[in-house]
């Protein structure tokens, strides 16, 4: 049976480069590809993990799923050591969106904001 193996989930942005340049240095990617010319998509990798940024035509709105439906983030994953991740996403300037907490479900979490609102979530399974 054929097996999924990895997923790349993608998000529209009003400026790739700005975008693909947060994720560098706020969130720490050190995969960095543009294509096109100008540049109008990337694939972002760090660690394991790999996003797509996709440029959306300039007049266009596009909506951060917490502006649909509150508290729904536009990606969830899933880590080693939140504590750890946002300690350094601190440091680094990124845009805490909410502070780290530990869930009744069993999970440690905290998220962020990309310079598009996307709420992207952290999440460490505690007692596994």
């Amino acid at each position: 049976m054929a097996k999924l193996l990895e997923g790349a989930p993608v998000l529209l942005v009003a400026d790739v480069v700005a975008a693909s340049g947060y994720y560098r240095d706020q969130l720490g990617f050190t995969q960095v590809d543009l294509f096109n010319q100008p540049p109008s998509f990337a694939i972002l990798g760090r660690d394991e993990f790999h996003l797509m940024l996709a440029e959306k035509a300039r007049g266009v709105e596009h909506l951060p799923n917490w502006k649909i439906v509150d508290k729904t983030n536009n990606i969830y994953i899933w880590v080693d050591n939140a504590d750890e991740l946002y300690a350094e996403f601190q440091e680094r300037g990124a845009q805490i969106d909410f502070s780290i907490y530990t869930t009744p479900w069993g999970t440690r979490e905290f998220g962020v904001q990309d310079l598009d609102g996307h709420d992207i979530a952290f999440g460490q399974v505690l007692n596994k």
